[in-house]
Protein backbone atom coordinates (compact mmCIF):
# COMPACT_ATOMS: atom_id res chain seq x y z
CA UNK A 1 0.00 0.00 0.00
CA UNK A 2 1.50 3.39 -0.78
CA UNK A 3 2.02 6.18 1.86
CA UNK A 4 -0.36 8.31 1.02
CA UNK A 5 -3.24 5.60 0.97
CA UNK A 6 -5.28 5.06 4.36
CA UNK A 7 -7.96 1.68 4.43
CA UNK A 8 -9.60 2.67 7.42
CA UNK A 9 -10.91 6.08 5.95
CA UNK A 10 -9.78 8.13 8.91
CA UNK A 11 -9.94 12.44 7.30
CA UNK A 12 -8.22 13.81 10.59
CA UNK A 13 -5.96 13.70 12.97
CA UNK A 14 -6.79 15.59 16.34
CA UNK A 15 -4.32 16.58 18.81
CA UNK A 16 -5.96 16.14 22.54
CA UNK A 17 -3.58 18.77 25.07
CA UNK A 18 -4.06 20.16 28.57
CA UNK A 19 -4.66 23.41 27.49
CA UNK A 20 -2.86 26.64 29.24
CA UNK A 21 -3.94 30.06 29.81
CA UNK A 22 -2.28 32.51 27.30
CA UNK A 23 -3.05 36.05 29.51
CA UNK A 24 -3.18 37.01 33.16
CA UNK A 25 -7.22 37.43 32.59
CA UNK A 26 -7.15 33.48 31.46
CA UNK A 27 -5.23 32.19 34.58
CA UNK A 28 -8.13 32.36 37.24
CA UNK A 29 -10.61 30.45 34.97
CA UNK A 30 -8.03 28.17 33.52
CA UNK A 31 -7.52 26.57 37.03
CA UNK A 32 -11.20 26.43 38.21
CA UNK A 33 -11.66 24.41 34.86
CA UNK A 34 -8.67 21.96 35.95
CA UNK A 35 -9.56 21.79 39.64
CA UNK A 36 -13.75 21.43 38.61
CA UNK A 37 -14.75 18.46 40.57
CA UNK A 38 -11.72 18.31 42.62
CA UNK A 39 -11.06 18.25 46.38
CA UNK A 40 -8.20 21.08 45.80
CA UNK A 41 -8.28 23.99 48.49
CA UNK A 42 -9.08 27.66 46.57
CA UNK A 43 -5.61 28.88 48.38
CA UNK A 44 -3.84 25.93 46.37
CA UNK A 45 -5.37 27.15 43.49
CA UNK A 46 -4.52 30.72 44.19
CA UNK A 47 -0.50 29.71 44.85
CA UNK A 48 -0.62 28.10 41.40
CA UNK A 49 -1.88 30.64 39.97
CA UNK A 50 0.95 32.87 40.73
CA UNK A 51 3.44 30.27 39.06
CA UNK A 52 1.44 31.82 35.78
CA UNK A 53 1.69 35.37 36.80
CA UNK A 54 5.40 34.85 36.98
CA UNK A 55 5.67 34.38 33.69
CA UNK A 56 2.77 36.73 32.49
CA UNK A 57 0.21 34.45 33.09
CA UNK A 58 0.89 32.76 29.88
CA UNK A 59 2.30 28.77 29.74
CA UNK A 60 4.06 27.34 27.12
CA UNK A 61 1.99 24.67 26.35
CA UNK A 62 -0.41 26.48 23.47
CA UNK A 63 2.40 27.38 22.28
CA UNK A 64 4.39 24.13 21.96
CA UNK A 65 1.20 22.77 20.70
CA UNK A 66 1.14 24.87 17.80
CA UNK A 67 4.69 24.15 17.02
CA UNK A 68 3.80 20.61 17.06
CA UNK A 69 1.27 20.44 14.77
CA UNK A 70 3.26 22.17 12.32
CA UNK A 71 6.12 19.59 12.88
CA UNK A 72 3.37 17.20 12.14
CA UNK A 73 1.71 18.71 8.57
CA UNK A 74 5.39 19.02 7.87
CA UNK A 75 5.98 15.41 8.14
CA UNK A 76 2.81 14.36 6.55
CA UNK A 77 2.85 16.59 3.89
CA UNK A 78 6.25 14.81 3.07
CA UNK A 79 5.94 11.25 3.83
CA UNK A 80 1.65 10.59 3.87
CA UNK A 81 -0.61 9.88 4.84
CA UNK A 82 -2.20 13.79 3.96
CA UNK A 83 -4.97 13.95 6.87
CA UNK A 84 -6.19 16.99 8.62
CA UNK A 85 -5.04 18.23 12.08
CA UNK A 86 -7.38 19.60 14.39
CA UNK A 87 -5.82 20.59 18.06
CA UNK A 88 -8.42 20.81 21.20
CA UNK A 89 -7.99 20.84 24.64
CA UNK A 90 -9.14 19.45 27.86
CA UNK A 91 -9.17 23.05 29.67
CA UNK A 92 -8.62 25.70 27.53
CA UNK A 93 -9.48 27.01 24.15
CA UNK A 94 -9.29 25.78 21.68
CA UNK A 95 -11.86 23.30 24.10
CA UNK A 96 -12.49 19.92 22.81
CA UNK A 97 -16.54 20.67 21.95
CA UNK A 98 -15.76 24.21 19.71
CA UNK A 99 -13.00 21.80 17.74
CA UNK A 100 -15.51 18.93 17.53
CA UNK A 101 -17.73 21.70 15.94
CA UNK A 102 -15.70 22.94 13.56
CA UNK A 103 -14.94 19.03 12.39
CA UNK A 104 -18.43 18.41 11.97
CA UNK A 105 -18.88 21.32 9.74
CA UNK A 106 -15.74 20.61 7.31
CA UNK A 107 -17.48 17.27 6.86
CA UNK A 108 -14.81 14.81 9.34
CA UNK A 109 -16.48 11.28 10.12
CA UNK A 110 -13.84 9.79 11.60
CA UNK A 111 -10.35 10.82 12.89
CA UNK A 112 -7.68 9.41 15.19
CA UNK A 113 -6.86 11.35 18.36
CA UNK A 114 -3.50 11.89 19.56
CA UNK A 115 -3.10 12.65 22.66
CA UNK A 116 0.11 14.41 24.16
CA UNK A 117 0.95 12.39 26.90
CA UNK A 118 3.01 8.99 26.78
CA UNK A 119 1.26 7.01 29.82
CA UNK A 120 -1.47 5.03 30.99
CA UNK A 121 -3.47 6.45 34.01
CA UNK A 122 -6.95 8.17 34.75
CA UNK A 123 -5.59 11.56 33.71
CA UNK A 124 -3.19 11.15 31.01
CA UNK A 125 -6.00 8.31 29.36
CA UNK A 126 -9.24 7.44 30.39
CA UNK A 127 -10.11 10.91 31.21
CA UNK A 128 -9.72 12.45 27.66
CA UNK A 129 -11.18 9.29 26.73
CA UNK A 130 -14.33 10.84 28.94
CA UNK A 131 -13.39 14.60 27.06
CA UNK A 132 -13.78 13.46 23.91
CA UNK A 133 -16.47 11.63 24.55
CA UNK A 134 -18.32 14.69 26.29
CA UNK A 135 -17.43 16.77 23.48
CA UNK A 136 -18.98 14.56 20.89
CA UNK A 137 -22.23 14.86 22.84
CA UNK A 138 -22.41 18.71 22.83
CA UNK A 139 -21.91 18.39 19.08
CA UNK A 140 -24.76 15.90 18.32
CA UNK A 141 -25.51 13.28 15.87
CA UNK A 142 -23.44 15.36 13.20
CA UNK A 143 -19.82 15.06 14.78
CA UNK A 144 -17.30 12.54 14.21
CA UNK A 145 -16.00 9.52 15.22
CA UNK A 146 -12.81 9.88 17.32
CA UNK A 147 -10.46 6.89 18.38
CA UNK A 148 -7.85 7.53 20.82
CA UNK A 149 -4.08 6.36 19.67
CA UNK A 150 -2.29 4.02 22.26
CA UNK A 151 -0.05 4.99 24.84
CA UNK A 152 3.51 5.67 24.03
CA UNK A 153 6.07 5.35 26.40
CA UNK A 154 7.63 2.41 24.96
CA UNK A 155 7.95 3.39 21.56
CA UNK A 156 11.40 3.33 20.24
CA UNK A 157 11.41 7.02 18.84
CA UNK A 158 10.03 8.06 22.17
CA UNK A 159 12.89 6.60 23.87
CA UNK A 160 15.62 7.87 21.27
CA UNK A 161 14.24 11.55 21.33
CA UNK A 162 14.61 11.60 25.43
CA UNK A 163 17.83 9.85 24.86
CA UNK A 164 19.29 12.63 22.61
CA UNK A 165 17.73 15.49 24.74
CA UNK A 166 19.43 13.78 27.98
CA UNK A 167 22.29 13.82 25.51
CA UNK A 168 22.57 17.40 25.22
CA UNK A 169 21.86 18.14 29.40
CA UNK A 170 24.88 15.82 29.72
CA UNK A 171 26.89 17.76 28.06
CA UNK A 172 26.51 20.68 29.62
CA UNK A 173 26.97 19.36 33.38
CA UNK A 174 29.98 18.92 34.66
CA UNK A 175 32.51 16.40 34.69
CA UNK A 176 32.32 13.23 36.77
CA UNK A 177 29.92 10.89 37.95
CA UNK A 178 26.17 11.95 37.05
CA UNK A 179 23.23 10.49 38.43
CA UNK A 180 20.07 10.84 36.44
CA UNK A 181 16.18 11.57 38.02
CA UNK A 182 13.30 10.84 36.25
CA UNK A 183 10.19 13.31 37.20
CA UNK A 184 6.83 12.45 36.40
CA UNK A 185 3.37 14.40 37.37
CA UNK A 186 2.54 12.25 40.64
CA UNK A 187 -0.70 10.90 41.30
CA UNK A 188 -3.30 10.07 44.62
CA UNK A 189 -1.71 6.68 45.32
CA UNK A 190 -5.76 4.86 44.65
CA UNK A 191 -5.26 6.01 41.34
CA UNK A 192 -2.00 4.73 40.74
CA UNK A 193 -2.88 0.97 42.24
CA UNK A 194 -5.54 1.38 39.33
CA UNK A 195 -3.66 1.45 36.36
CA UNK A 196 0.23 1.18 34.71
CA UNK A 197 1.52 4.58 35.14
CA UNK A 198 4.27 3.85 37.93
CA UNK A 199 5.47 0.43 35.67
CA UNK A 200 5.51 2.16 32.78
CA UNK A 201 7.34 5.18 33.91
CA UNK A 202 9.93 2.60 35.41
CA UNK A 203 9.84 0.75 31.94
CA UNK A 204 10.70 4.31 30.19
CA UNK A 205 13.71 4.95 32.81
CA UNK A 206 15.05 1.92 32.10
CA UNK A 207 14.76 2.11 28.27
CA UNK A 208 16.19 5.45 28.26
CA UNK A 209 19.44 4.40 30.81
CA UNK A 210 20.06 1.25 28.92
CA UNK A 211 20.53 3.48 25.72
CA UNK A 212 22.93 6.24 27.63
CA UNK A 213 24.58 3.47 29.42
CA UNK A 214 23.97 5.17 32.81
CA UNK A 215 23.09 2.69 35.67
CA UNK A 216 22.48 5.31 38.43
CA UNK A 217 18.87 6.57 37.64
CA UNK A 218 15.98 7.21 39.82
CA UNK A 219 12.66 7.81 39.51
CA UNK A 220 10.82 11.26 41.45
CA UNK A 221 7.46 12.37 41.26
CA UNK A 222 6.79 16.20 40.82
CA UNK A 223 3.34 18.90 40.91
CA UNK A 224 1.36 16.70 43.13
CA UNK A 225 -1.80 19.06 44.11
CA UNK A 226 -3.96 16.75 46.44
CA UNK A 227 -4.62 17.55 50.35
CA UNK A 228 -1.74 16.35 52.57
CA UNK A 229 -3.60 13.50 54.22
CA UNK A 230 -4.32 12.26 50.62
CA UNK A 231 -1.69 9.76 49.47
CA UNK A 232 0.30 10.11 46.42
CA UNK A 233 3.11 8.31 44.43
CA UNK A 234 6.49 9.87 46.25
CA UNK A 235 9.21 10.81 46.64
CA UNK A 236 9.24 14.59 45.60
CA UNK A 237 12.02 15.76 43.35
CA UNK A 238 13.08 18.20 46.13
CA UNK A 239 13.09 15.18 48.64
CA UNK A 240 14.91 13.05 45.91
CA UNK A 241 17.86 15.79 45.88
CA UNK A 242 18.47 16.12 49.51
CA UNK A 243 18.04 12.24 49.73
CA UNK A 244 20.95 12.25 46.82
CA UNK A 245 23.03 14.86 48.19
CA UNK A 246 23.19 12.58 51.62
CA UNK A 247 24.10 10.23 49.93
CA UNK A 248 26.80 11.55 48.40
CA UNK A 249 25.70 12.56 45.03
CA UNK A 250 27.49 16.06 43.29
CA UNK A 251 26.23 15.67 39.73
CA UNK A 252 22.57 15.43 38.72
CA UNK A 253 20.67 15.46 35.60
CA UNK A 254 16.55 15.76 35.62
CA UNK A 255 14.87 14.64 32.79
CA UNK A 256 11.28 14.96 33.01
CA UNK A 257 10.22 11.59 30.58
CA UNK A 258 6.75 11.56 32.22
CA UNK A 259 6.22 14.91 30.13
CA UNK A 260 5.80 15.52 26.18
CA UNK A 261 6.52 19.02 26.38
CA UNK A 262 7.88 21.67 28.84
CA UNK A 263 5.08 23.21 30.01
CA UNK A 264 4.50 25.21 33.37
CA UNK A 265 4.25 22.44 35.59
CA UNK A 266 8.01 21.51 34.13
CA UNK A 267 9.38 24.95 33.89
CA UNK A 268 8.00 26.23 37.30
CA UNK A 269 8.91 22.81 39.55
CA UNK A 270 11.78 22.08 38.05
CA UNK A 271 13.58 25.15 36.87
CA UNK A 272 12.08 27.10 39.46
CA UNK A 273 11.69 25.04 42.68
CA UNK A 274 14.04 21.80 42.17
CA UNK A 275 16.78 24.20 40.99
CA UNK A 276 16.32 26.49 44.10
CA UNK A 277 17.03 23.23 46.17
CA UNK A 278 19.60 21.87 44.32
CA UNK A 279 21.52 24.77 44.87
CA UNK A 280 20.80 25.32 48.32
CA UNK A 281 22.37 21.64 48.33
CA UNK A 282 25.41 22.60 46.26
CA UNK A 283 24.26 20.12 43.74
CA UNK A 284 25.36 20.89 39.97
CA UNK A 285 22.28 20.08 38.64
CA UNK A 286 21.27 20.48 34.96
CA UNK A 287 17.82 19.97 33.26
CA UNK A 288 16.98 17.95 30.27
CA UNK A 289 13.95 19.23 28.10
CA UNK A 290 11.08 16.69 27.15
CA UNK A 291 10.68 15.26 23.76
CA UNK A 292 8.63 18.46 22.80
CA UNK A 293 8.98 19.30 18.35
CA UNK A 294 12.13 16.64 18.43
CA UNK A 295 12.01 15.26 15.19
CA UNK A 296 11.81 11.82 16.12
CA UNK A 297 9.39 12.66 18.62
CA UNK A 298 7.57 13.88 15.21
CA UNK A 299 8.21 10.89 13.68
CA UNK A 300 7.18 8.55 16.39
CA UNK A 301 3.72 10.47 15.72
CA UNK A 302 3.52 9.17 11.87
CA UNK A 303 4.56 5.63 12.41
CA UNK A 304 1.74 5.69 15.51
CA UNK A 305 -1.16 7.20 12.80
CA UNK A 306 0.02 4.57 10.28
CA UNK A 307 -0.47 1.60 13.11
CA UNK A 308 -4.40 2.64 12.25
CA UNK A 309 -4.46 3.89 8.43
CA UNK A 310 -2.03 1.40 7.23
CA UNK A 311 -2.04 -1.94 9.87
CA UNK A 312 1.67 -1.30 10.13
CA UNK A 313 2.72 -3.28 12.86
CA UNK A 314 3.44 -1.43 16.01
CA UNK A 315 7.07 -1.27 17.22
CA UNK A 316 8.11 -0.90 20.63
CA UNK A 317 11.21 -1.93 23.08
CA UNK A 318 10.96 -3.91 26.20
CA UNK A 319 9.08 -6.63 27.35
CA UNK A 320 6.31 -5.27 28.49
CA UNK A 321 4.37 -4.94 24.57
CA UNK A 322 2.68 -2.07 22.98
CA UNK A 323 -0.24 -0.91 24.46
CA UNK A 324 -3.25 -2.19 22.71
CA UNK A 325 -5.65 0.58 21.10
CA UNK A 326 -8.59 0.02 22.97
CA UNK A 327 -9.12 0.73 26.90
CA UNK A 328 -11.12 -1.87 28.72
CA UNK A 329 -14.23 -0.41 31.11
CA UNK A 330 -11.97 -1.86 33.68
CA UNK A 331 -8.76 0.14 32.53
CA UNK A 332 -7.10 3.23 34.50
CA UNK A 333 -10.09 4.04 37.16
CA UNK A 334 -10.47 6.95 38.58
Amino acid sequence: MQSGQTNNSYDAILLVSFGGPEGPDDVIPFLENVLRGKNVPRDRMLKVAEHYYRFGGISPINQQNRNLIEGLQTELEINGPRLRIYWGNRNWHPLLPDTLTQMAKDGVRKALAFATSAYSSYSSCRQYLENISAARESVGPNAPTIEKIRAFYNHPLFVEANVEQIRTALGSSPEGDVTIVYTAHSIPANMANNCDYETQLRETGRLVSEALKIPDWHLAFQSRSGPPTQPWLEPDICDKLRLLKAEGVENIVIAPIGFVSDHMEVIYDLDIEAKRTANELALNMTRAATAGTHPLFVKMIRELILERTELTPPRFLGTLGPKDNSCPIDCCLN
